[in-house]
């Protein structure tokens, strides 16, 4: 079922950077190993509406309307603005602050669920990638969509901890240096307003 070219597609696609990955370092270098594999699993998790859309249809009628992709597209980068805006402001959990500034793991979760959710490149990926990669003959289409799409998330997930893992083997030496950490801050909100621009000017 997965053929290397399959997998080979795959780890192209989820290795190469995003906003889910910008995320998932900024919770690394933030907050630690644990926040970054948290939100690394909110990233894996926003997926899943996605491919539960190229499933049922739904991403077939978000690539048809233009009026429903642009509400989706517009909604996505409207809360990547919003990112970077945190960001700039109180850091948006990359702060290496007090116990209780920190962002709790629902809290990291739910951002990471929500930047991958209104990206409606996601849904249209599912229905142009997947079906490349099944049988025309197949006898169970949802359940080989189903088994790829599983595998996607399964990849997402494991590259986004390394990312964040490694992001967060380098928060020590950064600790105590506030320049540092300000001039961090300011290229991740550049990377969330750059996302967000790039996300602005897609077509379907």
């Amino acid at each position: 079922m997965f053929g290397w070219d399959f997998l080979l597609t795959t780890m192209i696609v989820v290795v190469s950077p995003g906003a889910g990955v910008v995320y998932t370092l900024a919770a690394g270098l933030g907050q630690g190993a644990r926040a970054s594999a948290v939100a690394a699993f909110g990233c894996t998790l926003g997926i899943v509406p996605h491919l539960l859309a190229a499933l049922f249809g739904l991403a077939a009628l978000l690539h048809a309307s233009a009026v429903a992709f642009a509400a989706v597209k517009w909604a996505g980068v409207a809360y990547l603005m919003f990112m970077a805006w945190k960001m700039l402001t109180d850091g948006g959990g990359f702060t290496v602050a007090a116990e209780h500034h920190r962002k709790s793991d629902f809290q990291v979760i739910r951002d990471g669920v929500v930047v991958n959710l209104l990206n409606p490149k996601l849904s249209i990926f599912f229905v142009a990638f997947l079906p490349q990669f099944m049988r025309s003959d197949d006898p169970h289409p949802l359940v080989t969509m189903s088994a790829l799409g599983g595998f996607f998330m399964v990849a997402t997930l494991v590259v986004f901890v390394i990312y964040g893992l490694f992001a967060a083997s380098v928060r020590d030496h950064v600790i105590g240096r506030p320049r540092v950490l300000a001039w961090m801050r300011r290229s991740f909100a550049a990377a969330f307003l750059g996302i967000g621009a790039k996300l602005a000017l897609s077509e379907r």
